[in-house]
């Protein structure tokens, strides 16, 4: 009689496969208290000494950038249109490529997300910080750029990309509740802190003639002025600005 045996390996890894993905969601689920708004306001100090000092803001601004990409990809994806691939380069900038129809309410949509994305993901988070899912948050960014390597077309971006979702992942995996805390905040304050710069920054390059932003993409598009487009992005961001800093500082 011909008797097989069968290896337990298999079996071993896919046990221990779902182990980690158990204890990912936990840790993912897991909520610790609120930081006091005295340590909130000082992380967010911090924060906007590091987003307003040159080397500060050029790192920040990555992460812009790799927000406002997504944003641009997301809200593609939604409208209907053949995502190709993404593009962020050490400049800071970024471009995201998709097919469909030059024209027409999907194509503004897709370029309007931009600009938006980082302030209302900065919103998103305070308000996820104030429910005390400091780990989701940070978990939630490491799937963001698992999801963004696929589309990621230039080595500068991939290199960005995995830099970003290894680091805030080995983070997670390996912090205490109170350092994830604080470096939850400390990105949730930054990401808040930079969108309306890169607003101001955008209108100080079509200032000196640079055309080809999406607030021209917008003007062209949809014939309304780039002035109104870029008061709206300000607008949009200072508002989660705003609204995230009474969250993550919920004064007595």
């Amino acid at each position: 009689m011909d008797r097989r045996v069968v290896s337990p390996q298999p079996l071993s890894l896919l046990w221990h496969a779902r182990r980690v993905l158990v204890d990912l969601w936990d840790r993912a689920t897991t909520t610790q208290p609120p930081l006091s708004w005295q340590v909130s306001l000082l992380l967010g100090v911090l924060a906007l000494l590091v987003t307003w000092s040159p080397a500060g803001y050029r790192l920040v601004r990555h992460l812009v950038t790799l927000i406002h990409e997504a944003g641009h990809a997301l809200v593609g994806a939604l409208v209907g249109r053949r995502l190709t691939g993404i593009q962020l380069h050490s400049d800071t900038s970024g471009v995201t490529v998709s097919r469909g129809r030059p024209r027409g309410p999907g194509m503004v949509a897709t370029v309007l997300a931009g600009y938006p994305a980082p302030a209302l993901v900065g919103l998103g988070g305070a308000l996820l910080l104030g429910q005390g899912y400091a780990a989701g948050l940070l978990w939630a960014l490491v799937l963001t750029c698992a999801l963004m390597l696929v589309l990621i077309r230039n080595l500068y971006g991939l290199w960005v990309v995995a830099a970003t979702g290894a680091s805030v992942a080995l983070l997670s995996w390996s912090a205490t509740g109170t350092v994830l805390s604080a470096a939850a905040y400390l990105v949730v304050w930054s990401v808040l802190l930079a969108a309306p710069r890169a607003v101001v920054e955008v209108q100080r390059q079509r200032r000196r003639g640079a055309r080809g932003s999406d607030v021209d993409q917008l003007a062209r598009l949809t014939g309304v002025p780039g002035a109104v487009w870029f008061g709206l992005f300000w607008l949009v961001c200072v508002a989660a600005l705003v609204l995230g800093a009474r969250e993550l500082v919920p004064l007595p």
